[in-house]
């Protein structure tokens, strides 16, 4: 099971800014996790982060901009697990739906990591 203390520090980083809904530094702390990650991850880490800039673009009122985002966040993580890394995205979609359909973002989502197995070790071959 990975715990805590076995993700990556810029990972846990950018839950605590997205779960302070501080979505643009959470994107950008991803941002850079994502050009340093395995290839397997990083369909993954681009919906975490498309995600938490749909949330910005809703704060800012470019509501086009956040629907168009989201969408492409849910479709970048239909090719992994539903618990990834932790985080269970159906879940997260699913909270994040309903904030963007909230005023001002009355309703923030927030990432908890759940207990989980990371994903296997990249093969040598």
């Amino acid at each position: 099971m990975a715990s805590g203390d076995e993700y990556d520090a810029r990972y846990l980083a950018g839950i605590a800014q997205f779960n302070a809904g501080d979505y643009f530094a959470a994107h950008e702390v991803w941002e850079e996790l994502w050009r340093d990650c395995p290839e397997r991850d990083r369909g993954f880490y681009q919906s975490l982060i498309q995600a938490a800039v749909a949330l910005y673009h809703r704060q800012r009122g470019n509501t086009h901009g956040a629907e168009r985002l989201f969408r492409s966040a849910i479709a970048k993580s239909a090719a992994y697990p539903a618990l990834y890394y932790g985080v269970r995205t159906p879940t997260l979609w699913a909270d994040i739906a309903v904030a963007l359909q909230t005023p001002k973002l009355d309703s923030r989502p927030r990432i908890v990591l759940e207990p989980t197995s990371p994903p296997p070790a990249a093969s040598s071959e």
